[in-house]
């Protein structure tokens, strides 16, 4: 009898092109004979292992969307369907914002107008974050306004937000000091989601984004504030600048202020500097927009590092933290 039952999967598997998932103690529906885990399954581990380096790579504002993943509590930016994403929502075709985190971890939120609220500080379980909230917002587009996304593994077949979403529509998101647009009125929260609410904004560290340079944010903390200035420079080439820069002495953003390390972030290198408390994310503006020109000029240097210059690459290598 299950011999039978094998050619049948076999034969069904001929005709589909697809193995389906078994358990992984059962025969392998290809037809091997061997069990699943020793088959097709070892296939779909080794899938699932594999981590997308630079999920949101082709998609406008790369940067701001790895510093709303990793860096920044509390933000937003609307975001565009494409018309074939938008042709496939139920009714209307919904307004869609993206936002850093929802209430309860949720992936996505219908409201009861019909809009949408996607979160992108969700948990990838694919191992390619773009894919994952791809499906969230697939299932947004679908549900009956008032329900929030239930969390599933996204199928390794489904679309990526690069075909979702419109690629020539700019990328702006919005920093906020708190959480209330989770709700479209946050004073009538209640149970669960104004708990959640409360310990969000009670979380939150005060962010601003600067208005001058791209994709650098300030944050402040009690003991000293800090810049994080997300950049997409190939990391090697991007530290060698900065070891230039360091070398010399013109690394920092002023006085009392100091370039610490780097983070890694989603593919892309996330310079921090330490600001003094009294140091105001405005203060950050004219500074910044100087370092900006010193660096345009470190990078383009090509020759080789001194050794004071190797030395101090070496010190910043020594502090990079990767995040993913």
């Amino acid at each position: 009898m299950a011999k039978k039952a094998a050619n049948k999967s076999a034969q069904s598997t001929a005709a589909t092109g697809t193995v389906p998932v078994v358990g992984a103690r059962e025969a392998c529906p290809c037809g091997s004979g061997r069990r699943y885990k020793a088959c097709h399954g070892r296939q779909a581990a080794h899938a699932e292992q594999e981590l997308v380096q630079r999920p949101f790579e082709g998609l406008p504002g790369e940067a701001d969307w790895v510093a709303l993943r990793e860096l920044v509590p509390a933000a937003t930016a609307p975001l565009t369907l494409t018309a074939a994403a938008a042709a496939g929502a139920a009714g209307e075709v919904p307004s869609v914002t993206l936002a850093t985190v929802l209430p309860l971890a949720w992936p996505a939120l219908r409201r009861p107008d019909g809009s949408i609220l996607l979160g992108l500080q969700t948990q990838s379980s694919s191992g390619d974050l773009s894919r994952d909230l791809a499906d969230a917002l697939v299932q947004a587009l679908t549900i009956e306004p008032g329900t929030p996304v239930p969390t599933r593994r996204a199928p390794a077949d489904g679309p990526r937000l690069q075909e979702l979403l419109d690629l020539d529509a700019p990328f702006a998101p919005a920093v906020h000091t708190g959480f209330e647009f989770w709700l479209e009125d946050a004073e009538s929260a209640s149970g669960e989601v104004a708990a959640s609410l409360e310990r969000a904004n009670a979380s939150a560290i005060p962010t601003e984004k600067l208005a001058g340079v791209d994709s650098a944010y300030w944050c402040g903390t009690p003991d000293k504030n800090h810049l994080r200035w997300v950049m997409t420079v190939p990391e090697e080439q991007l530290l060698d600048a900065l070891a230039r820069l360091a070398a010399t002495g013109d690394a920092s953003l002023g006085e009392g202020t100091k370039l610490v390390g780097s983070f890694r972030a989603h593919g892309l290198t996330v310079p921090v500097w330490d600001l003094p408390v009294e140091m105001s994310a405005a203060d950050c503006e004219k500074p910044a927009a100087t370092f900006a020109e010193r660096l345009a000029g470190a990078l383009a240097q090509e020759a080789p590092l001194t050794g004071e210059e190797r030395r101090a690459r070496a010190n910043l290598v020594s502090r990079q933290v990767t995040l993913n």
